[in-house]
């Protein structure tokens, strides 16, 4: 407001008083005009700077306050002309790094004029005179030291420091501390506290006889009030502090003293403890994820002051005021900030957002925890580890937390450990309790499978567990399907991990048998995996399958239903041109044949599944060129909050044209439809979680249309070769037809269980291929209305076939590790081949190869006759299906291992990128601007972050956030990116910028 010399405002009468106690420190205003509920001001500002003000509690601490840092600074106009300068003689205090536990390590640099204050004021706060005894609790590799020590030697206080052999024993350290030397000031993280244990801490630490005067705890989150108060003996009278900072503003930014009412209330309170007031020369602001100082409700929380500066890594410079992100999110209500956690802490689970530091604020409430920890283990497995405090069944904590956490928080796993790990810094230690499970995952899966009965207890007990019903005394029932329990893809591996762990070896065929079986068919597969020789105990006759119709279609066996190999189909409709855009730089022109686009080249590409030696009508477009200028050439040179744009060396940006909202989360990737004539206009066609089918205008993101399925759609949308129709598959197990330009149904095909897999069409027979989680693949005549062949694949088809034209094959993967090669006629198979392992990557061919990922970080190519030609090995499962450039030189995919590859086509690497998070997308590959021959890439990764890369080199020319979890690939088309995001919405973004500076 300030910075745009806003003069007049509209406030609603209702309003008033807020406005006034919230901005009267900040500015003076006349009352102009009143007309019905609303009141004209005139302002005048006065010359302060705006941050986050806590007036209402203010007056609480005046004796405690030194100076009110934000009416002590200058005026914007006079902080943007100084600069701190790290090369001025006697500008730094202290080096050093950061650890690391809250975010990237790095080189913090710190100033005289930044830590003095913290020593200035916490002097004043505690009180602190000679007769003070401080104890040294932090190393000096964590700059609290630095406040201990000049907090102790200016106030002639004195500092004690004892070895560590005598910190890393708690009874030991509590006598040093209270018994010997009667500390009265203790400065330390929540952690290190807790590490004496509840009757410690009660007994000695804060009994009513203790030396210790004032408790300040910080570096952490702070305990919960209740727990707090359980830690405090009758009639302990030390003040208690909430103290928060971070390093890159060293050391400290806020206090908050713990008011003796609250501690002394028998009332039970759940709630966080503030995060309190600013220190001296400290600004303290609350942003939201556009960036904008917020008054009330959720944000980011900011931290600097006119001195309170440091230099990060190579700075040498840096203006006086300069604002750092925490990476802490709060909640403002009421002037107070409440922490909820780090960004970073911000998971999601079950399709939920979680913060994983609330599992553990609620497993520390509970009676029985004397302390513990929660780790989201490899992104995937939510690990509670606790210190008990007697012996007690891990059932009982499960129970417990059902009564106070929603079903996506209850852990999966719970380990009872003897005492928490703690770095350097006093903190808990987060790699060594992941290696305290991994180390408890080596010993299970050494334990040895006792019999059969074993056997179905483990099963019961992996069920539990990863479906998040450990909780539940009662055995799964036998007819159980692992989807319908609340299972998906991701999970059924983790599932088939933890059994091929238990017995010791592979299990082929399994993954799909979980998926579409239930759990006493799994076990019977199991059973004659491990003990081939015995007779079964159950029978498979009682087994429950997954099974949506009875559709009576003849199973092909190399004879095709029809006689003619190469069918023309009739259609009522006439032909529609256009060109159809989708996943992977898959770009076809169809039904044009003096249709030309943006005067981009139309030589054919057999990676866009056309081949112009098969037919003549069929046109394959090199990928889009991206267009538009940058209007400013700015360059931005930090990540940061979701919806910015962060741009490299190439001055790009990405700036959202619309979003769509589908009412859940969109997995599916899009389908951009451009006609060849200006009317109507282009269309993007996506599915939701919501069942919902849209399709949406491309340029303004108006829905065009929306229909209802019956169950929700992961699978991507095909448009048939006619133009006239989108094909789409569904949970349900139906197949539907719907018209492009309607969405009313046209045809609606019956499979045997959930459809995800995206359909392919053939632009010589207007045939379109389709895979079915009941293991089949079918051919699908949509004018006739009935089903050609189908054939079963010998696992479940959950990827996208792929269509080669010459030669005139089908590749179809399985979750069984078949890679098949099919007559798209017929139906016959020409060629399998086994990897081994599941196949959720899609195959992409080209001209000579055929390529797929596999779940055992193996990319496979093959010649066109199924000879494996190379192998490409990433260490970690790849779900994202290859994307080849337009030259067929090179293929792009990510792996989970958080990297996006470039291979070429003789499988040597020719770079790799690293991302944030893990690569499920599929690529995708288009030109620069029109008429450049130079190449980028674009690929999501699951945290939301979109990267542009330059295709050759690898390098970052952008990346973007978007406020949600991304499955979705993106599409690219002229200067727009569309992608789905698991916030509910579809987003079209423009790409400003592409020409090279």
């Amino acid at each position: 407001m300030k910075k745009c010399n806003l003069s007049y405002i509209l406030v609603e009468k209702q309003q008033i008083n807020k406005f006034k106690s919230s901005y009267e420190t900040l500015l003076n205003y006349d009352t102009l005009k009143e007309h019905n509920d609303l009141v004209l001001f005139r302002l005048h500002w006065k010359n302060v700077e705006v941050s986050l003000m806590l007036k209402d509690r203010k007056q609480q601490y005046e004796k405690e306050k030194v100076t009110n840092s934000t009416n002590s600074e200058n005026s914007n106009e006079e902080k943007s002309e100084e600069h701190m300068d790290v090369r001025l003689k006697h500008c730094l205090a202290y080096v050093l790094h950061t650890s690391g536990t809250t975010g990237i390590p790095k080189i913090v640099r710190v100033p005289h004029g930044c830590i003095v204050p913290n020593i200035q004021h916490f002097r004043v706060l505690f009180e602190v005179t000679q007769e003070d005894v401080l104890f040294l609790a932090s190393p000096l590799t964590f700059d609290p030291s630095v406040v201990e020590i000049f907090v102790a030697l200016s106030s002639g206080a004195c500092l004690l420091i004892v070895p560590t052999s005598v910190k890393v024993l708690p009874s030991k350290l509590a006598a040093a501390l209270f018994s010997h030397h009667r500390v009265t000031i203790l400065q330390a993280t929540p952690t290190l506290l807790r590490r004496f244990g509840s009757q410690l801490i009660k007994s000695t630490v804060l009994s009513a006889s203790t030396s210790l005067r004032v408790l300040a705890l910080g570096g952490e989150a702070f305990p919960l009030l209740t727990v707090l108060k359980s830690w405090r003996g009758v009639d302990n009278k030390t003040q208690i502090f909430n103290i928060y900072g971070i390093t890159e503003v060293s050391s400290w930014a806020t206090f908050y003293r713990i008011p003796e009412k609250f501690l002394n209330s028998t009332l039970k309170c759940e709630l966080p403890v503030p995060l309190g007031f600013p220190l001296l020369g400290t600004v303290v602001e609350v942003r939201d994820t556009n960036g904008f100082t917020i008054q009330e409700g959720h944000g980011q929380v900011f931290l600097g002051g006119r001195k309170r500066v440091c230099f990060l890594d190579d700075e040498t410079t840096v203006p006086l005021g300069t604002m750092r992100a925490t990476g802490d999110l709060v909640m403002v209500k009421d002037g107070e900030m409440f922490f909820l956690g780090r960004k970073d802490s911000q998971i999601k689970r079950h399709g939920k957002r979680l913060n994983i530091e609330l599992v553990q604020q609620v497993a520390e409430g509970l009676q029985q925890v004397e302390s513990c920890a929660v780790t989201w283990y490899n992104q995937e497995k939510l690990i509670l580890f606790v210190v008990s405090k007697n012996d007690f069944v891990k059932e009982y904590i499960f129970k417990e937390l059902q009564k106070h956490l929603p079903n996506h928080a209850i852990p999966d796993e719970l380990l009872l450990i003897e005492s928490l790990p703690f770095t350097s810094h006093g903190k808990i230690d987060v790699l060594e309790l992941n290696k305290i499970y991994l180390n408890y995952l080596n010993l299970k899966s050494e334990c040895k499978l006792n019999g059969k009965e074993e056997l179905w207890e483990k099963l019961q007990y992996f069920w539990k567990s990863i479906l998040n019903l450990s909780e539940d005394p009662l055995k799964v029932p036998d007819e159980s399907l692992f989807l319908n329990s609340g299972g998906d893809s991701l999970k059924s591996v983790r599932f088939l991990n933890e059994i091929e762990k238990l017995v010791g070896t592979s299990v082929p065929g399994l993954l799909e048998i979980i998926l579409s079986s239930s759990i006493l068919e799994i076990y019977n597969h199991v059973l004659q995996t491990v003990f081939p020789d015995e007779d079964l105990e159950f029978s498979k006759n009682h087994a429950t399958k997954r099974k949506f119709s009875d559709s009576n279609q003849e199973e092909t066996s190399g004879k095709s239903l029809h006689q003619k190999s190469v069918m023309t189909l009739s259609c009522d409709n006439e032909l529609t041109a256009f060109t159809a855009v989708s996943r992977g730089s898959q770009i076809l022109s169809l039904n044009t044949k003096s249709f030309t686009r943006l005067g981009l080249c139309s030589s054919a590409h057999s990676s866009d599944l056309i081949s112009p030696t098969n037919t003549q009508n069929v046109k394959s477009l090199n990928p889009p060129a991206l267009l538009g200028k940058s209007q400013d050439a700015s360059c931005v040179a930090e990540v940061s909050e979701a919806g910015t744009c962060v741009a490299a060396a190439k001055k790009m940006e990405l700036r959202v044209r619309w979003r769509s909202d589908t009412g859940k989360c969109v997995d599916a990737s899009p389908l951009v439809v451009i006609p060849a004539v200006e009317k109507p206009s282009p269309t993007v066609y996506v599915g939701s979680h919501s069942h919902r089918m849209t399709a949406l205008d491309l340029h303004s993101g108006k829905v065009k249309w929306e229909q209802i399925l019956g169950d929700r759609i992961e699978s991507s949308a095909c448009v048939s070769r006619c133009g006239n129709f989108i094909v789409v598959g569904c949970y349900n197990g139906l197949v539907y037809v719907l018209k492009s330009n309607s969405g009313e149904t046209h045809w609606t095909f019956p499979t045997e269980d959930a459809v995800k897999s995206s359909a392919a069409v053939d632009p010589t027979t207007g045939l379109l291929y389709i895979g079915s989680h009941d293991q089949r693949a079918y051919a699908l005549d949509i004018y006739e209305k009935k089903c050609v062949w189908k054939l079963h694949c010998g696992g479940t088809v959950l990827s996208s076939p792929c269509l080669s034209l010459l030669p005139h094959h089908l590749y179809v993967a399985t979750l069984g590790g078949l890679l098949l090669a099919i007559n798209p006629a017929t139906g016959k198979r020409v060629w399998q081949y086994s990897c081994g392992k599941p196949l959720f990557s899609s195959p992409r061919c080209g001209l000579q190869y055929v390529c797929i990922g596999c779940v055992d970080g193996s990319l496979l190519c093959f010649t066109h006759c199924g000879e494996q030609v190379w192998q490409f090995s990433t260490g970690e499962p790849i779900f994202s299906s290859p994307c080849t450039s337009a030259s067929e030189q090179e293929i792009f995919f990510g792996s989970h291992d958080c990297f996006i590859y470039c291979c070429n086509m003789k499988g040597h690497l020719q770079w790799k990128f690293e991302t944030t998070s893990r690569v499920y997308a599929t690529p995708f590959a288009f030109h620069r601007q029109e008429g450049s021959s130079e190449m980028l890439l674009a690929a999501a990764s699951t945290d939301g972050k979109l990267w542009i890369l330059d295709s050759k080199s690898g390098q970052l020319q952008s990346v973007y956030e978007l406020p949600g979890e991304v499955f979705s690939s993106p599409v690219v088309w002229e200067s727009m990116l569309i992608i789905g995001c698991r916030n509910n919405y579809v987003y079209c973004l423009d790409l400003l910028g592409g020409y090279q500076i």
